[in-house]
């Protein structure tokens, strides 16, 4: 455990810090930054790298680990082992295991295995009991218990005024609701996006209508009862330009999109490679550049890994009976800078991987100032690097970036006083 650590000729990108866009030394004592300045002289150890740049603590909002129930594709303890791997110092993660986290202990149990850590975990209870949408599940307690937020995960809630009760219920603690939206009715039994390439492959499609209509019920919703929302894994255009029009109106909602629908589009399901097959499904080229756009603008807050692991008696057999997935915690930073470094500045980039994540999840942050607990994350965006299984911690390997080169790779994080390489 290295808790002294002096970081050399570093550049900080941090939005909330005075020291932003400055190249500096740091010095971290017992888990607190005692001094920032040009140039420190210290017998602790020191740590440097070739165009090296600090930030906050990487937060990951969406991870699934798969823990209790399914260890054998994750546990908690490999889950943020792939975490710390891919550069991030918390992770939320999803309810969606067995029995399903929709209770008090289900949340304790998440933090008492993570205790001792050099990553975070941040539980989400399920807004469901037993993730059926039929009744609430026990949201305040959980939320005492340590909750940060309510999701059903994968499993969209059709019926509108369960929905609609979860959120007034949530507004009496401050509590956020995470909603994945999805229309049932419209996508059926849907294996990729519906287009030309669907057409082609002959796989039956889930139409974009299936994502677009639900997030304008939402919306509706949010704005009804005057409560928070946030929607995750947005896929295409006109879901970003709902959004957009909704905060224009004041309405509360956030949303985020996952680093693989940044850099991938549909064509790539066209050799058949289940890999590729995730929820939501990866939408034609224009939605691309449609979520590019509402990372630009703002629209879209937070970029997220979406790590489902899926084990390969899940994953090796034909595509429409393959499980849906992609494990992506290891490989997220690169894939999301790979995609918009040419048109996304650095900072814009990291801020929806630090701070924005922490103000929608209600947690504190940690500025690079002096007197401030050491919670970063050290990387170099330029190093190109192949994305091989040795990068893999994950207990999964369903990841379509395998032997892909990438651009940007996290080198170590500080967190809970311990310095670890990535």
């Amino acid at each position: 455990m290295t808790k002294n650590v002096l970081i050399k000729k570093a550049l900080i990108v941090d939005s909330e810090s005075k020291h932003n866009g400055k190249t500096v030394d740091i010095l971290i004592e017992n888990g607190v930054i005692t001094e920032i300045k040009k140039n420190i002289a210290s017998k602790h150890k020191v740590f440097e790298a070739n165009n090296l740049h600090i930030s906050q603590g990487w937060i990951d909002m969406k991870t699934s680990f798969c823990d209790p129930g399914h260890e054998h594709k994750e546990d908690i303890q490999s889950g943020l082992a792939a975490a710390q791997k891919g550069g991030f110092t918390g992770v939320a993660v999803m309810p969606s295991t067995t029995p399903v986290t929709d209770s008090k202990s289900g949340i304790e149990y998440m933090l008492n295995t993570s205790k001792g850590n050099c990553v975070d975990i941040y539980p989400i209870g399920a807004i469901s009991q037993q993730l059926k949408g039929e009744s609430i599940s026990e949201m305040f307690d959980m939320q005492q218990a340590g909750a940060v937020a309510f999701s059903d995960d994968k499993n969209s809630i059709q019926n509108a005024e369960l929905l609609k009760t979860a959120l007034l219920y949530c507004k009496s603690f401050d509590g956020l609701i995470i909603h994945y939206p999805n229309d049932k009715s419209i996508a059926k039994n849907g294996q990729v996006n519906e287009g030309e390439t669907s057409t082609k492959s002959g796989l039956k499609g889930i139409p974009s209508l299936a994502e677009e209509l639900m997030v304008a019920r939402d919306l509706f919703l949010a704005e009804y009862c005057n409560a928070k929302i946030h929607l995750t894994c947005i896929s295409t255009g006109k879901s970003v330009d709902l959004i957009r029009k909704a905060k224009a109106k004041g309405i509360k909602v956030t949303c985020d999109v996952t680093a693989h629908h940044l850099m991938l589009d549909d064509t790539t399901i066209e050799g058949f490679d289940s890999n590729y097959k995730t929820l939501p499904p990866l939408r034609e080229k224009g939605n691309l550049k449609a979520l590019l756009k509402g990372l630009k603008d703002g629209t879209i807050d937070v970029i997220i890994s979406d790590h489902t692991p899926e084990d390969e008696e899940s994953k090796k057999k034909e595509f429409d009976l393959a499980n849906f997935g992609i494990i992506g915690l290891e490989s997220a930073y690169g894939v999301l800078n790979s995609a918009l470094s040419n048109t996304i500045d650095n900072q814009t980039i990291t801020d929806k991987l630090t701070t924005n994540p922490r103000n929608i999840l209600g947690l504190k942050t940690q500025p690079l100032e002096i007197g401030n607990v050491a919670n970063v994350t050290f990387y170099d965006p330029s190093e190109k690097w192949i994305f091989s299984e040795t990068d893999i911690k994950s207990k999964s390997k369903n990841s379509p970036f395998l032997g892909m080169e990438l651009t940007g790779k996290p080198l170590a994080t500080y967190n809970n006083q311990t310095l670890t390489i990535c």
